[in-house]
């Protein structure tokens, strides 16, 4: 897993720079890699005391004013989420001649310390895992153990349980972060790219589930990504399914801090972006009393649902800031999106283009024959691009997707007139 390294952001004035300053850290990049890594040794500095404008910063009134400039103390915050993402990846075991691939390498008690992550405040509660709901072959009990592990360590919910970091954050807040694609079999899912109906099953308190009519409201996700959120292994019931385990988990800890001001903030990257939405989605419309606040923030995310979907995140309030980078493909897949028809026409109409309206309402009629394909962004957007970096230019596909990349990038980030700051230190090396 590729770390950060030689890390020391700023907080103070930015000052922009869109041309490299000197040829030698490229130079030096271009000798040093065959694809370029971002390494860090520590946790970038907290942000100023969040106190009472935590909800601002948690996206109540959606980022506006905090995006284009980039506020600091955001800024600070998205990095600070990122680095609990990057937790997850170190503390997954990715050997595949392990007899223990594809679980958690670290107790609870430990794994932010053997992430590389010191004194954050938060305490790990629940070791969450993903199963993929394909059904395999006969001939894969042959193959390697790598390749049927259908069940697989996902990520994890943390706590704010320090005082100090209660104070400054203004609250105690829930963390669950998820890592994104590493397992065959979650490729696989990935490639599932067809909509299909989400539905909640059952209301959940914070100590029972109980039964409820389904919900149909033309919300359509992913097939793949619902399948990881959703499926138990068949032969052993001791698996939860991902959903249960965030529901539980969260309602056990919600119970235990009855009467607190509580955030929950879902954090993930690639996969794990379209896991966090999902888990959003979900802990939004299962709980009678759902949490007041319910933040995504969403690092090099694909796409997850229709317009329904979207229009459903909305109503209830979830906040999704989706970080972009304009060169990860990722970003623009699954699917196509055929977002504010009804405007763009309105516009076309009111300039004369009556032909040009007409043509769109045909496209759209198209596109509505194929809603199994037809995807919306959700959210408000941060983005970003690579080759504003003076470190990252003539990058690949994978680097451009890269989390590393992004925390970067978003470290670099001042405006959309000052994409980056000469300040914003990164350094490339295998």
């Amino acid at each position: 897993m590729r770390t950060l390294h030689n890390y020391t952001p700023t907080l103070t004035r930015p000052q922009c720079t869109t041309l490299v300053q000197s040829t030698k850290p490229l130079q030096k990049m271009e000798k040093m890699m065959n694809m370029p890594q971002l390494r860090s040794s520590s946790l970038p500095p907290l942000s100023k005391k969040v106190g009472k404008r935590w909800k601002e910063y948690q996206g109540m009134n959606n980022w506006d004013g905090l995006l284009d400039p980039l506020d600091e103390n955001l800024r600070a915050e998205i990095l600070r989420y990122g680095h609990f993402v990057e937790a997850a990846y170190k503390s997954f075991e990715f050997d595949p001649s392990s007899p223990n691939y594809a679980t958690c390498k670290f107790p609870k008690n430990t794994l932010f310390e053997k992430s590389g992550l010191h004194n954050t405040g938060y305490k790990v509660t629940k070791h969450l895992r993903a199963t993929s709901g394909i059904k395999l072959p006969s001939w894969v009990d042959k193959a390697p153990s790598w390749v049927a592990a259908q069940s697989s360590y996902v990520g994890y919910v943390a706590v704010c349980n320090d005082k100090e970091e209660i104070k400054r954050l203004g609250r105690r807040d829930i963390v669950v972060a998820y890592r994104g694609t590493t397992t065959c079999l979650e490729w696989l899912e990935n490639l599932r790219a067809t909509l299909t109906h989400v539905s909640v099953p059952s209301i959940t308190t914070e100590t029972t589930t109980e039964p409820c009519s389904m919900e149909e409201n033309g919300a359509m996700v992913e097939s793949g990504f619902l399948s990881l959120y959703t499926s138990t292994v068949s032969n052993n019931k001791s698996f939860m399914s991902l959903q249960d385990m965030v529901r539980k988990e969260i309602g056990r800890i919600r119970k235990t801090y009855q009467g607190e001001n509580l955030s929950l903030t879902i954090t993930g990257h690639s996969l794990g972006a379209a896991l966090a939405t999902l888990t959003a989605y979900d802990i939004k419309n299962s709980f009678l009393q759902p949490p007041p606040l319910v933040t995504v923030i969403s690092f090099g995310g694909p796409r997850v649902g229709n317009r329904s979907f979207r229009r459903r995140l909305e109503e209830q309030g979830t906040k999704v800031l989706r970080i972009v980078n304009s060169d990860d493909v990722i970003t623009k897949v699954p699917g196509f999106v055929f977002d504010d028809v009804d405007k763009t026409e309105d516009v076309a109409a009111c300039n004369g283009g009556v032909q040009v309206a007409k043509f769109q309402r045909w496209i759209r009629k198209r596109a509505e024959e194929v809603q199994w394909l037809l995807y919306s962004e959700v959210g408000k957007e941060l983005r970003l691009c690579s080759r504003d970096s003076p470190y990252l230019r003539g990058v690949n596909i994978a680097t451009s997707h890269d989390l590393n990349t992004y925390l970067h990038l978003v470290d670099g980030f001042v405006s959309s007139t000052c994409p980056f700051r000469a300040t914003a230190k990164r350094f490339l090396q295998h």
